[in-house]
């Protein structure tokens, strides 16, 4: 019962994981907004959660399985809230609006290492402390960062009943039934 329910809580979070990045679409190219380098981190922690979840609700996988899977999902969701936080402190902190534009990302990417173009992106740009859309009175990191609180929960509470299954199970080849006394 366990292994269904884990795998349609996977389902779950890929039809959520797939309607926001088809929300961050819709807002690109439908409204017009350009994302910055840290939406585009984030989009990506975002393919790469959907991508495990899809992955692990087909694939079906035992318990080791399902603990990776979760495992690999948690680290998605933790680089998704890492970036989207960051962004929200730049965006609330208004000595940051005087940073500095950093150039084209394809360009900068051709010509730099990329663990220095990720450093460059958390220090902040200009692009990335604009507020240019809201719902709720949320922008967009905000709601990015609310999505990856949430399945980051989700995650550490499937984790930590995993971890519970399998250590009130018996060590030895027992059954982890009692016996009744009558019998």
């Amino acid at each position: 019962m366990s292994l269904a329910c884990s795998r349609s809580l996977f389902f779950m979070a890929f039809i959520a994981g797939a309607l926001a990045l088809g929300v961050s679409y819709y807002l690109e190219y439908a409204v017009g907004l350009q994302p910055c380098g840290l939406c585009l981190l984030q989009r990506i922690c975002l393919a790469l959660l959907t991508g495990v979840s899809l992955m692990a609700s087909v694939h079906g996988p035992g318990r080791l399985g399902t603990f990776l899977y979760w495992l690999l999902g948690l680290c998605c969701s933790l680089a998704g809230t890492v970036t989207a936080l960051r962004q929200v402190l730049l965006q609330s902190d208004p000595v940051q609006q005087l940073s500095t534009c950093i150039p084209n990302l394809a360009d900068l990417f051709a010509t730099t290492p990329w663990m220095f173009v990720v450093q460059q992106m958390f220090e902040g740009a200009t692009e990335c402390t604009y507020i240019s859309w809201t719902l709720f009175d949320l922008s967009i990191p905000e709601w990015s960062l609310l999505f990856f609180v949430a399945m980051m929960i989700l995650g550490v509470c499937q984790l930590l009943r995993l971890v519970w299954v399998a250590c009130r199970r018996p060590l030895s080849g027992e059954s982890s039934h009692r016996a009744l006394v009558g019998d």
